[in-house]
């Protein structure tokens, strides 16, 4: 029995995509692959190198995305732009990809070999003893100043690659018809690469110290070096397959892009951005839910991350721990998206967006009431079933880190880039500049200035969580109302979008940009 759209039942749940797409599509689909493979590994390794750095720990965390992250996306937004404004597409991809992998090489080669003689410790020491202990954290991310920058650049990736220039690819050539059948496959790519790196990044992470290799002088040393291996050879493969669809007439310039969007260059600017963004209500909806999220997720995984160091202290252990967590977000993921893609395409945009906050409060509140609870009656019980209350404390959140980011990974992310895909180019290219370049950013920013105000006051992450549960809530509220505000835009937009495309099938003729989906319509 076949769907509507021709497919088996099967086939239309696992690989929804007609033969004459593959040349296009598995390429993309690999190059997705790549890209999140990389940004598995580096999400784990960035915590393990910063968290358990000598005089550091999880409260170093809010202070990087404020003075670090920030600056970095506002840098990293400032040169997408102009790279933009004076390159081909194309040609901006392999700029930012060779910028990043050039970074992985030089520290692995050089910065990390010789942290001791480059990190200023004597001096941060002398900084401790002069300020207050809520300042711990902002003195951790200078006396580690090259882990510092590692993290910057590991958050970037996924900022910067994943979002911007593959997304960014994807949402141009790809119309809200097919999108809906590929953004689901491609979401699964992404989980079947967080449990292999995930699974890779464990045993790698449990390698002892081998005299016999020419690398390293610890275990921990030379599992970096395999690690940062494995992610310049995946960044190198992903830039071929980028070339190899654009040799092919695929890529940006391709006759189905030329005759969709134009060729016509539009200018980019963060000012420029911002300032076309603050016109269309549609976009600052899509930038509340973006910011929304992040905020959330932030506000969680710090907390999280101190009890998981609490736990493993040792940064191979760490890595191998979340290493573990980041391998089940891509198993629960994969079963999620099978899910998700019939959710996708049987219910409503509203429907499906409201799933992942709702993902969030459940497994959120669930996680902060064992955490302030677990000192009372709730210790005994742990001690009856042979564990201890960190260790217990630890599951609950990497259980709610697993649902929450298999939520993000198979609805959330589906969702966002389907959001975009209505409006024309213009809006397209500036909302999604400005929303995913800085908009996650301000996020996470956000989150950090609550959890800095709170450890300066209280100390410690684990005195300030009651207040960070609270602010939680709060945000999820936020999240919520701003995606049932958006759907009902979205549904308007997709409405006539589809109309619009069905016309000029039946009458061929030039294709005008539509007015509808310009910011002056989403007012």
């Amino acid at each position: 029995m076949s769907t509507p759209t021709g497919f088996g039942r099967i086939r239309s749940l696992f690989w929804p995509i007609y033969a004459r797409e593959h040349r296009k599509f598995v390429p993309m689909f690999l190059i997705f692959f790549l890209i999140c493979f990389n940004y598995s590994i580096l999400r784990a390794t960035k915590d393990s190198l910063i968290i358990t750095a000598p005089g550091s720990g999880a409260e170093a965390i809010p202070f990087l995305k404020v003075w670090a992250i920030l600056p970095a996306a506002l840098l990293f937004t400032f040169l997408f732009t102009r790279l933009s404004n004076w390159l081909k597409r194309e040609k901006v991809y392999y700029i930012l990809m060779s910028i990043f992998l050039g970074f992985f090489i030089i520290f692995t080669l050089f910065l990390f070999p010789h942290r001791e003689a480059l990190h200023p410790h004597e001096f941060s020491d002398k900084l401790q003893t002069m300020l207050p202990q809520g300042f711990g954290g902002l003195i951790a991310i200078f006396r580690n100043w090259t882990f510092t920058a590692f993290y910057i650049m590991s958050e970037m990736w996924s900022t910067m690659i994943m979002t911007i220039l593959f997304w960014g690819f994807a949402n141009e050539v790809t119309s809200v018809r097919d999108a809906k059948r590929y953004y689901a496959i491609l979401g699964l790519g992404a989980n079947l690469a967080t449990i292999l790196s995930g699974r890779l990044s464990n045993i790698i992470s449990n390698h002892e110290f081998n005299p016999n290799l020419p690398f390293g002088s610890d275990g921990w040393e030379q599992a970096l070096f395999m690690l940062n291996g494995i992610i310049i050879l995946a960044g190198v493969l992903s830039m071929g397959l980028f070339r190899w669809l654009h040799y092919r007439g695929l890529g940006y310039g391709s006759i189905e892009h030329s005759k969709a969007e134009g060729q016509q260059k539009i200018k980019m600017g963060i000012r420029r951005n911002f300032k076309y963004l603050a016109k269309s209500k549609y976009l600052i909806c899509i930038a509340v839910v973006v910011i929304m999220f992040n905020i959330a997720l932030t506000l969680i995984e710090v907390v999280w991350k101190d009890q998981v160091k609490q736990l493993y202290p040792n940064p191979n252990h760490f890595n191998a721990y979340m290493s573990n967590v980041m391998t089940w977000i891509g198993i629960v993921a994969t079963v999620g998206a099978f899910i998700s893609g019939s959710i996708m395409r049987r219910f409503s945009w509203t429907t499906s967006a409201l799933i992942p906050p709702i993902v969030f409060l459940i497994t959120g509140v669930g996680f902060f009431s064992f955490f302030l609870f677990k000192d009372t009656a709730l210790a005994s019980l742990t001690l009856l079933i042979g564990s201890t209350p960190l260790v217990v404390g630890v599951f609950f959140g990497s259980l709610q880190n697993v649902l929450t980011r298999a939520s993000k990974y198979t609805l959330f992310d589906a969702t966002k880039e389907l959001s975009f895909i209505p409006l024309n180019r213009e809006s397209r290219m500036k909302g999604k500049a400005a929303i995913d370049g800085l908009g996650s950013r301000l996020g996470k920013s956000g989150a950090s200035v609550i959890h800095q105000g709170l450890i300066m006051v209280f100390g410690t992450i684990s005195l300030s969580a009651p207040f960070v549960g609270g602010f939680l809530v709060v945000v999820i509220g936020g999240w919520i109302a701003a995606t049932r505000l958006l759907g009902k835009e979205f549904h308007k937009l997709t409405l006539a979008h589809e109309t619009l495309e069905v016309t000029e099938e039946e009458e061929p003729a030039p294709k005008p940009e539509p007015a509808l989906a310009s910011s002056e319509s989403t007012q």
